[in-house]
């Protein structure tokens, strides 16, 4: 019993201490899930504005921005919860970027300080709906560069790590322990790779005439091939892993951009049940945005793949700051941004129907785009450490 009592009394004293570190500012990576439900809280509050907003705020109607209610709710209701979160993150950025050392005044403020930006976070999230529509349509246009960066650094980040893991396991420290296994991701990625093709082929390619589609799932195929053709290459000599989930990547970007599609179209009949909200659509939904929360989080702390200049030694300090916190808060700002746009399907004029994320063509044709975008990028990843190379050597011999 003593011991017990004992444990118990120290389990109470390890999470005392622990809120205590929270509530004074010392501990960043709690911080980071903070400001994550907070993003969360701002996706739950736009969703409920488009697709609840006539009902539940009604007390809209007499704000005069809002010329009874239509230009706060349904896609600029959106817009105006995304730009508030939008300055929110922005203003973090400003405020954190730079930061190199714990318990300095910045790392306080981005690890503390909650009330004071609980309520700036509120304030900025009424403010908005106080200024007028065309600053808010203008900010709508903005916001469709603004998701596009956020796209690109998280597909800069996910091609990172799969990157980092291949140059993990060929270390000679793991190449002979890990070479199965590699072998065993390879293959299985590979295999749900061709699975889902041929499965996109069967749902989304009814009839002979859906030649969009086709041209998608083909050319999915064919980046697959060419993509294992440039890392099986006796200059690149990069093996299969790379190629095999980079495939998993692109097939799930081209499956995502098939089931954006508009619902009526007769080569998505997986879209006709979007009509209907049933249990399903719902936890399709809460899914989704979900999973768009988690990549804004897991790829703000990734800033390290964007360090182009890197010391073959890199030193750490006791006191450096566990992660970039600009970058941190910036990846928040573009992801309000991506936010907004999913919602309203990258189209400030179209009514998105219930319980419904990134579908229209413009949804379908800007993941595509990021599609062949993540091919290029990681192509240009295998093959620039020896063009690279070859024009240093080409230098040299001038």
């Amino acid at each position: 019993m003593e011991r017990g009592a004992g444990g118990s009394s120290n389990e109470r004293q390890a999470v005392l201490k622990w809120f205590s570190q929270f509530r004074n500012g010392s501990n960043p990576w709690m911080a980071r899930y903070v400001y994550g439900l907070i993003f969360l809280a701002a996706n739950l509050l736009a969703w409920t504005v488009r697709d609840y907003g006539r009902g539940a705020l009604t007390e809209m109607e007499r704000l005069k921005n809002c010329k009874g209610g239509h230009d706060c709710l349904g896609a600029e209701g959106v817009l105006r919860v995304s730009l508030g979160c939008f300055v929110f993150y922005f203003l973090m950025f400003l405020s954190t970027a730079g930061t190199s050392k714990v318990y300095e005044s910045r790392d306080s403020w981005h690890s503390g300080w909650w009330s004071a930006k609980v309520v700036l976070w509120i304030a900025l999230t009424v403010i908005p709906f106080l200024i007028p529509s065309s600053f808010i349509q203008l900010y709508g246009e903005i916001a469709h560069f603004g998701a596009g960066v956020f796209l690109l650094i998280q597909l800069i980040s996910v091609i990172s790590f799969i990157t980092w893991l291949n140059d993990c396991c060929q270390s000679d420290k793991n190449a002979e322990r890990c070479h199965i296994h590699v072998m065993l991701i390879a293959t299985v990625a590979y295999v749900i790779s061709i699975v889902g093709i041929i499965m996109m082929y069967i749902w989304y390619t009814p009839e002979p005439s859906c030649l969009l589609n086709i041209f998608f799932i083909t050319w999915t195929l064919v980046l697959l091939q060419l993509m294992t053709s440039v890392s099986l290459h006796p200059k690149v000599n990069a093996g299969f892993l790379t190629p095999g989930i980079m495939g998993l990547y692109v097939v799930f970007i081209c499956w995502c951009a098939i089931r954006s599609e508009p619902a009526g179209e007769s080569c998505n009949r997986k879209a006709e049940a979007s009509h209907r909200t049933d249990w399903l659509t719902i936890i399709s939904f809460i899914v989704a945005l979900l999973a768009m929360v988690i990549a804004t989080f897991s790829t703000g702390i990734d800033s390290k793949c964007f360090q182009f200049r890197k010391d073959d030694s890199p030193t750490e300090d006791e006191d450096d700051v566990p992660y970039g916190y600009g970058f941190f808060h910036f990846v928040f700002a573009t992801g309000a941004m991506y936010f907004a746009m999913l919602l309203i399907g990258w189209n400030t004029h179209h009514a998105m129907k219930k319980w419904t994320i990134d579908v229209g063509w413009t949804s379908t044709w800007v993941r595509i785009v990021n599609e062949w975008l993540a091919v290029c990028v990681y192509i240009w990843m295998l093959v620039a450490p020896i063009i690279l190379k070859h024009r240093h050597a080409s230098g040299s011999v001038v």
